[in-house]
């Protein structure tokens, strides 16, 4: 399974597949897509990469340990559905803010931060999943 063309084209595609994750949850609160969506492409980057190169270097190229990845999402969701209650709304409610950048607003939202949350959730339980598989099966 780990033939020579496989290991070399496994971190170009993961790459591919990282960035295409991140452009999928982006554009998530507005079209098809999201948090979900985007962390199921970025987690099966990660197990392509690993399932081509080993466990050791998916470890490496997440730097964190996946769970704590998870951890930080579940913490991000949470608590962009908490700013709504201090905002004096709903739970779950989405508040928006302008921020300035380069002399222009950009709307950013707790939606974002929520999405952002489900993708790191999604990124972090899948791929230590996934690792755990691998190891175990190459033992």
């Amino acid at each position: 399974m780990r033939t020579l063309i496989f290991r070399t084209v496994a971190p170009f595609l993961s790459s591919l597949m990282i960035l295409f994750s991140v452009f999928v949850l982006l554009r998530g609160h507005n079209e098809p897509g999201g948090g979900f969506i985007g962390g199921l492409i970025a987690a099966s980057a990660f197990a392509i990469y690993g399932i081509a190169c080993g466990v050791s270097p998916v470890r490496r190229a997440l730097y964190f340990h996946p769970m704590t990845l998870a951890g930080l999402g579940l913490l991000m969701s949470s608590a962009a559905g908490l700013l709504s209650i201090f905002a004096g709304v709903p739970f779950m409610t989405g508040l928006w803010v302008d921020v300035p950048l380069f002399g222009d607003t950009v709307a950013l939202s707790t939606v974002l931060v929520f999405d952002i949350g489900v993708y790191f959730v999604v990124v972090g339980s899948i791929t230590s999943m996934l690792l755990a598989l691998e190891e175990r099966s190459s033992d």
